[in-house]
C-alpha cells in the first residue's frame, strides 16, 4: 500500500495528484478527516471539488474505500454522489463505506459552532462542519457509527446522544431553531446511506492487498495540522500522517511501500495557528490571486507566504517520505526573486532549523535565502527539459536541502499540467 498525503497546512494539490496517480491503483482509500477536506480536481475544462469521496471516485475500474477513520457527514456524502449523476459514475459498484466510519450528525454542526464562539479572539478557524465534536465522541466512545444505522436501535442511539448534546448546548445558551430543518434532511440521507455497499473496510482492504491489487492510501488536509505533531491547538482533530493510514484502514505498517509527500512550491494556511513565512503585504496578496488561494470547502482566503524549510523537512521526517510533488510553481511565474526560509531566528538571535515545541508559542522570525525567480510563464511546458533554468535551479536546491527527490512538478490546475521528472 503506498500513501499519499499533504506536508504543510493542507490545500496541497492532493485531489489532483491523486486523480493523475490513480491509473497505477486498484483501489483508492481515504483513512482520515471529513467533510472539512475540499480535493480540487481539473480535467476535461471541468473543475471538481470532493469532500468525502476519494479521489479515485472519476477512474472507472478503480474501487474507492472510505475508511473507519473518516467522519461521515451523511447530508454532504448524498450531495457529493448525485453531484456525481451528471458523470454516470457507477457509484453502487465501485464505491464501498466502512462500517466503523463514525457518522457526524446534526448536533455535532451546532456544537462545533457554539464551541468556537465562546473561544472569542482565541478561535481556531473550524470549518464549522462538525468534525472536532465528532471525534470528541469517538474517543469519548459515544459516538454513532455507519453500521449503527443498520440496527433496529438506531433512532433510540440517536436521540440518546442527542440529549447529551442539548445539554451541553444548552449550557453554552445556543439556539437550536435550526435543528429540526437539519434533522430532516440527516434522516432522509441515512435512508439514502442505507443502499451504498456498507463493509468491513479492513477485510476490503487487506484482501485487495493479499491478492496482489495496488491500494493508494488518500490523505486529507496535512501533516502540520496532524493533532500531535501540528501546531496544537490549530490543529486538525485527526491523524493526518503516514501512521493515520494505518490505524484508519487497518492495515499493517510493513505493508506500506511508497509515501508521496505533496508540498506546495510556496505556502498557504487556513483559519489561526502559526506561520512563520506569513507575507502580509502587496507580495502576498499578489501571490493569493495569483493561486487563487480561497478555500474549496469554505471559499475563505488562505493566507500565504514563501515556502519554509525547516517545517517540511519535519514533515518528511515524520511521515517517512520517499517522494516529493510539488505543486502550483506556476504560481512563482509572477515573481522576480523568490525567497526560501532555511532557518528560524529566535527571541534570543540563536537559529534553528527545527520545530521544537516551542515555536507553537514563541514568536520567530524566517531566515531566507533568495534566488531569482523564473518570471515567465509555463502554460506551453510539456517536459522537465523545457523549464527554464531558475526553476530547475530551484527544484534542485529543494531536492538537496530537503534529501528526497522531487518526482513530479505541477505547472498548471489541469492533469494535464503535470511533469514528472
Amino acid at each position: 500500500m503506498d500513501i499519499l498525503l499533504g506536508l504543510q497546512w493542507g490545500d496541497e494539490g492532493k485531489g489532483k495528484v491523486v486523480d493523475v496517480l490513480a491509473p497505477q491503483y486498484d483501489v483508492v482509500a481515504r483513512f482520515q478527516g471529513g467533510p472539512n477536506a475540499g480535493h480540487t480536481l481539473e480535467f476535461d475544462g471541468i473543475k471538481h471539488v470532493l469532500h468525502q469521496i476519494p479521489s479515485g471516485i472519476f477512474r472507472e475500474n478503480i474501487l474507492n474505500i472510505i475508511g473507519n477513520g473518516v467522519v461521515l457527514d451523511p447530508v454532504i456524502l448524498k450531495k457529493e454522489i448525485e453531484g456525481l449523476h451528471k458523470f454516470n459514475i457507477a457509484f453502487k459498484k465501485n464505491l464501498f463505506v466502512s462500517k466503523k466510519a463514525t457518522i457526524i450528525i446534526p448536533t455535532h454542526k451546532l456544537l462545533d459552532a457554539a464551541y468556537e464562539k465562546s473561544k472569542g479572539d482565541k478561535k481556531i478557524g473550524s470549518t464549522l462542519k462538525g468534525i472536532g465534536p465528532t471525534y470528541q465522541d469517538k474517543i469519548g466512545r459515544v459516538a454513532l457509527r455507519v453500521g449503527d444505522i443498520l440496527a433496529e436501535d438506531f433512532q433510540e442511539k440517536y436521540e440518546a446522544l442527542v440529549e447529551k448534546h442539548k445539554t451541553i448546548l444548552s449550557f453554552y445558551e445556543f439556539d437550536l431553531a435550526q435543528l429540526p430543518e437539519l434533522e430532516q434532511a440527516f434522516f432522509e440521507a441515512v435512508e439514502f446511506f442505507r443502499t451504498l455497499n456498507l463493509v468491513d473496510s479492513e477485510y476490503e482492504v487487506n484482501d485487495h492487498l493479499n491478492a496482489g491489487r495496488k491500494v493508494l492510501a488518500e490523505g486529507a488536509q496535512g501533516s502540520l495540522l496532524d493533532i500531535d505533531f501540528g501546531s496544537y491547538p490549530f490543529v486538525t482533530s485527526s491523524n493526518t500522517m503516514a501512521a493515520g493510514a494505518c490505524t484508519g484502514l487497518g492495515v499493517a505498517p510493513s505493508k506500506i511501500g511508497e509515501v508521496y509527500g505533496i508540498f506546495k512550491a510556496y505556502c498557504t494556511r487556513v483559519g489561526s495557528g502559526p506561520f512563520p513565512t506569513e507575507l502580509f503585504d502587496n507580495t502576498g496578496e499578489a501571490m493569493r490571486k495569483e493561486g487563487n488561494e480561497f478555500g474549496s470547502t469554505t471559499g475563505r482566503p488562505r493566507r500565504c507566504g514563501w515556502i519554509d524549510l525547516p517545517a517540511l523537512k519535519y514533515s518528511i521526517m515524520i511521515n517517512g517520505v520517499t517522494q516529493l510533488f510539488m505543486m502550483k510553481a506556476d504560481v512563482l511565474n509572477i515573481f522576480e526573486k523568490i525567497n526560501i526560509c532555511t532557518h528560524y531566528e529566535l527571541p534570543d538571535g540563536s537559529r534553528v532549523d527545527r520545530l521544537t515545541y516551542e515555536l507553537n508559542t514563541d514568536n520567530v522570525k524566517p531566515v531566507y535565502k533568495t534566488v531569482p525567480g523564473w518570471h515567465t510563464s509555463l502554460s506551453e511546458v510539456a517536459s522537465y527539459e523545457q523549464f527554464p533554468k531558475e526553476l530547475k535551479d530551484y527544484v534542485k536546491l529543494l531536492e538537496d536541502e530537503l534529501e528526497v527527490p522531487i518526482k513530479m512538478v505541477s505547472v498548471g490546475p489541469d492533469r494535464k499540467q503535470t511533469i514528472m521528472r
